[in-house]
């Protein structure tokens, strides 16, 4: 009889411990269905703020456009002064270097016994340092600028907002080397004809697009690390 009891007992706690064995199982079931949904939520969550961060990029982008024309055909540029000799001859000297910043009435060099010299506040760009070289009259020996010249010039399609900018509108550029860095300007000039170059199409009609160059003036006192022929690009506000 006590066998018997014993036997019972037995069975009633290996059924006790199956149960118990189904239950965790179904434990650690739910438990990863709650994993899931919480990633699931996860993801819902994370796309939800990557579409309404987008939506806010997007809706300043369009904010901005509104209220700026826009150019990254852009460079820090002055124009190119070439000095030459009159009579010609042979390169005797050169008294200057590339990137030198002299005074009007510097010499730069002499060829034969005329000297080659600057007539306004002037950087050099290039020198010939070809000593014996003959110089033909009218041959550049040298080519400056004027560093008060210098500008920011965007070329803007004529179709791409030039005739929303005007004299005077404040603008803002940055420049390549200095990554994003904020500069700020005013539009100096509209060149009156288009640029020469290769043609542009519009697609919808086949007509050619041309393109003008906006010249900004800064200041250049605040900014001296800005050096002729640097890439830019440039904002121009319509209001």
């Amino acid at each position: 009889m006590a066998d018997l009891n014993q036997k019972e007992m037995l069975k009633e706690e290996k059924e006790i411990l199956a149960e118990e064995k189904e239950i965790l199982q179904e434990i650690k079931t739910e438990e990863k269905a709650i994993v899931k949904v919480e990633r699931t939520v996860w993801v819902l969550t994370a796309l939800i703020s990557l579409l309404i961060l987008g939506a806010g990029v997007g809706l300043l982008y369009l904010g901005i456009s509104s209220q700026s024309v826009y150019t990254d055909k852009t460079t820090i540029s002055a124009p190119v002064i070439n000095l030459s000799s009159s009579k010609g001859g042979i390169l005797e000297e050169v008294d200057v270097h590339p990137g030198d910043i002299v005074k009007a009435d510097t010499v730069l060099a002499r060829v034969g016994n005329e000297l080659i010299k600057t007539k306004i506040d002037s950087q050099v760009l290039t020198i010939n340092s070809d000593i014996g070289k003959i110089f033909n009259p009218g041959e550049t020996v040298a080519t400056v600028i004027d560093p008060s010249a210098l500008r920011v010039v965007g070329q803007v399609d004529e179709d791409k907002g030039l005739s929303d900018i005007k004299v005077g509108q404040r603008a803002e550029f940055t420049v390549d080397t200095f990554g994003s860095k904020k500069y700020y300007g005013v539009v100096d000039e509209i060149s009156p004809t288009a640029n020469q170059g290769d043609i542009v199409f519009n697609i919808s009609d086949k007509r050619q697009i041309n393109s003008f160059d906006v010249k900004v003036r800064f200041d250049q006192t605040l900014y001296p690390e800005l050096k002729n022929g640097m890439s830019a690009k440039l904002w121009v506000y319509k209001n």
